[in-house]
């Protein structure tokens, strides 16, 4: 871990001169020693670094979004290449260099904090070896040194030996307890962000490779941090898990309010929206009347999600419009009365004692009528005997088919040729 932060001790400088300015504000507030101070400043070292990447994070989510419109195309070299999966991996890429689709986007985000986590970690190592770095001469390192959160050294670390926490003015078991705590709060927080998005906001009806890609991050990101947690000082584990709980506050908020067509998510979003205007009478806000203006737009081409919103509209009386608002319609209206006079002319459902009773009544009227079809067999008409007059002699005929020889055909003969005779 060292080597690899090393190769990022060119924004260490940076790093360094964030953290203090922040220290000297919360320095002034919690006292310049305290773990309060440096805590936060880390906190706020996060915040900083994550605004930053917001556009990053916005790309991640246009990519997300065209992935999901790309799944019926890529269903379908899915069914046309199923025994060929080279082939299939090949249109695969194919389709994602033609729409300018990249499926790793979800990675963006933690690649871009790479630099700045590694510049951190080299920091807090060069504390927790006395060394001055960056902007943080021997007073601030002094500082640094007695700063504790919740009795463990910001710098130290899982697996440091008992003399070396000692030197830093701890126990062991202090150290222990803090780390472990923050290693599986972590661990955790990044599972849920990713099964949150998994569950929530992703279209199960199609299979496709970047879903098999989340569902593969969703169980090794954990793993990995949990693995390396124990070799990362207090204060990067602070770093990590302020920065997995703002990814997880972040995507809670773009699914409540922009959900990915399709999922589970959308239809819980559309829920809202309609029982907000079905209150207000009309679309609130501009994001909910984009999202109505998305909806018309597709026209045919909505899911069954979107479909069950129109028809809610429809019930009570009101059309989508293409500016995204709503407005009143005699069609929808009578389409609604329709279906409700329909649904009133329907027969009401029997009890269970007039079923068996009609089911009684049925069946007996049934063995009724099968009683008096069925004739005893010495009341049958008796087919009529042949009557046809037997030959004189009462020899029978030399036609009949009782007197035919042996490889003769019955009935009449056809006549031999005059040449065989």
């Amino acid at each position: 871990m060292d080597t690899i932060a090393s190769l990022f001790s060119f924004i260490t400088w940076p790093v360094s001169w964030v953290i203090v300015q922040f220290h000297k504000l919360y320095g002034t507030i919690f006292g310049p020693d305290t773990g309060w101070a440096w805590g936060l400043s880390i906190v706020s070292l996060v915040v900083l670094i994550r605004i930053c990447l917001v556009p990053l994070f916005v790309k991640q989510i246009k990519s997300t979004r065209n992935m999901q419109v790309l799944q019926p195309k890529m269903k379908a070299i899915q069914e046309r290449y199923k025994s060929d999966k080279q082939r299939q991996s090949e249109e695969m890429m194919k389709l994602y260099k033609e729409t300018g689709t990249n499926p790793l986007s979800s990675c963006l985000p933690i690649l871009a904090q790479s630099p700045f986590f590694f510049a951190l970690y080299h920091v807090l190592s060069a504390i927790a070896s006395n060394k001055k770095i960056g902007v943080i001469d021997q007073s601030l390192l002094d500082s640094a040194r007695q700063a504790h959160i919740f009795g463990a050294p910001l710098a130290a670390k899982f697996m440091d030996s008992a003399d070396k926490v000692e030197a830093l003015g701890a126990s062991l078991v202090d150290v222990r307890v803090v780390t472990a705590v923050m290693i599986v709060m972590m661990s955790a927080s990044q599972f849920f962000t990713q099964r949150q998005l998994m569950t929530k906001n992703v279209d199960l009806t199609v299979k496709t490779p970047y879903m098999q890609q989340q569902k593969m991050l969703m169980y090794i990101f954990p793993l990995i941090f949990a693995v390396m947690g124990i070799n990362f000082p207090v204060g990067v584990l602070v770093y990590w898990l302020t920065t997995n709980v703002w990814t997880m506050g972040q995507q809670m908020y773009v699914i409540n309010q922009n959900p990915t067509p399709g999922s589970k998510a959308q239809d819980q979003y559309l829920g809202r929206l309609l029982k907000s205007v079905t209150t207000h009478g009309e679309v609130r806000g501009r994001t909910r009347r984009n999202t109505v203006k998305r909806i018309v737009s597709k026209g045919p081409d909505r899911n069954d999600i979107e479909r069950k919103f129109v028809t809610g509209l429809a019930k009570l009386g009101l059309a989508p419009q293409e500016d995204g608002s709503v407005a009143k319609s005699d069609t929808a209206v009578a389409d609604a009365e329709g279906g409700a006079a329909q649904r009133r002319q329907q027969p009401k459902r029997q009890t269970k004692a007039k079923r068996h009773t009609g089911a009684v009544q049925q069946s007996g009227t049934k063995e009724a009528d099968s009683s008096a079809s069925e004739t005893p067999p010495s009341l049958q008409k008796k087919a009529p005997q042949d009557d046809k007059p037997k030959p004189a002699g009462g020899k029978p005929a030399s036609g009949s088919s009782r007197q035919a020889k042996s490889g003769q055909r019955k009935g009449p003969q056809r006549p031999k040729h005059p040449s065989k005779k």
